[in-house]
This record gives structure tokens, C-alpha cells and sequence, in this order.
């Protein structure tokens, strides 16, 4: 990945995505009302596509993905997500010593 140190970990994501061949869409967006940001199901930051796959993913730092994996396991959704045969991971994005990004992969379908 590209050393830009102003990258979100959305947009690393979708570059790593994209490089695979998934079709992208970010699900994640800012509610101006409650002033939060909101995730598809509650923890979907991006919906990815490929022939007869659908992939949900959180994306993060690596340094707070324990806390999103928990987040999507004690989710009151995330049975739905799961028994609708979506895969879902969780991204974590950190950069080594000459500030290349790379990304842990978590598999919590």
C-alpha cells in the first residue's frame, strides 16, 4: 500500500479490496442528527462483491481490532448477517518502520 500518512483505514481497505477484484461500496456514514458514525447492520464499514460472494468488512487500526471483533460478536445483528450466508472480516491496518501499511485479516463469519 501507498505510504500516504493521511490514508484512512476505509480507503486502504478499498484499495486492497479493489486490487482483488471485489466490486466496493462504503456502507459507513456520518448522521448529523445523533452526530455519530453509522455502519450498515451496525458494523459494516464497506459491502464488497463477488459472483456468488458478499463480504462485509469493518475496517480499523490494528491496534483496536480486538475491540470491533467483539463489537460485531456481541452485536444483536450479526446472526442475521451470518445466517444470510455474508462473510464478514475485520480489517486492521498498521505501518512498519518505513511506513508501508499492511493489513491483519480476521475472519468472523
Amino acid at each position: 500500500m501507498e505510504n500516504n500518512l493521511a490514508t484512512s483505514p476505509t480507503q486502504l481497505s478499498l484499495k486492497k479490496l479493489r486490487d482483488e477484484g471485489w466490486f466496493c461500496w462504503i456502507t459507513e456514514h456520518w448522521n448529523s442528527f445523533s452526530r455519530t458514525r453509522q455502519d450498515l447492520w451496525g458494523f459494516v464499514d464497506i459491502i464488497a462483491l463477488k459472483p456468488g460472494q458478499i463480504l462485509g468488512v469493518q475496517t480499523t487500526t490494528a491496534t483496536n481490532m480486538s475491540a470491533r471483533i467483539t463489537k460485531i460478536a456481541d452485536h444483536e445483528n450479526v446472526g442475521k448477517v451470518r445466517d444470510a450466508g455474508i462473510m464478514i472480516h475485520v480489517h486492521g491496518w498498521h505501518q512498519d518502520d518505513k511506513r508501508k501499511w499492511h493489513c491483519k485479516v480476521k475472519d468472523v463469519s
